[in-house]
């Protein structure tokens, strides 16, 4: 069994969502951002799917860890404007955008396609590698509409506009366990933790 995880990422919300799940299903496991993340030099996420960009991170910086490294490539794909944001979804307004101006660009794209298709889904593709070799790769998705305007004040990135249909809100108006149930970040990740068990 793996006791240790180091992320391949400088994203505190993510980090967070990932210690939370962990704490459900695995609290023996120690999940850190891998040291001096930002020191080391930057992996291009360039390929044109979640799976490739997460297998490509997951290799990249697990090189310079004994420790297992995971990486994530999540994202949103709206079917209306033909899977966009997708592989972009990070760097959809531009390198140095905020998440508000994601959501606009996104509002303002869909407001644009005069579309009433509204119909949305989450993706995640989780890497885990060690000094250089893939011990898994796992996904998951939910399914959701974009909501006409920002609701909520929790989560990060495009949840204020992600609502779930079975609940009737977004993903940034439920409580953080209740997210985790449903996320495709939560479902791929208790995906990872039982091939580390």
């Amino acid at each position: 069994m793996i006791r240790r995880l180091l992320m391949a990422s400088g994203n505190a919300g993510k980090l967070r969502e990932f210690r939370a799940l962990a704490s459900q299903g695995a609290p023996e496991l120690e999940l850190e951002v891998l040291p001096n993340f930002a020191q080391i030099p930057a992996f291009v996420e360039a390929a044109p799917t979640f799976a490739e960009n997460a297998a490509g991170k997951a290799l990249h910086y697990s090189r310079v860890a004994t420790v297992p490294v995971f990486a994530d490539d999540s994202g949103l794909s709206v079917d209306a404007l033909d899977g966009a944001p997708g592989v972009q979804s990070a760097r959809y307004a531009g390198a140095n955008a905020c998440d508000a101006d994601r959501v606009a660009k996104l509002l303002g794209e869909l407001r644009q396609s005069g579309t009433d298709n509204r119909r949305a889904r989450f993706v995640c593709v989780l890497a885990l590698a060690q000094q250089g070799r893939i011990l898994a790769v796992v996904s998951d998705a939910v399914e959701g509409v974009i909501a006409e305007e920002p609701r909520g004040s929790g989560g990060f990135g495009y949840d204020p506009v992600f609502v779930l249909p079975a609940l009737g809100k977004s993903f940034s108006e439920l409580p953080s366990d209740v997210k985790h149930r449903y996320s495709h970040r939560g479902k791929a990740f208790r995906k990872l933790l039982e091939y580390v068990s």
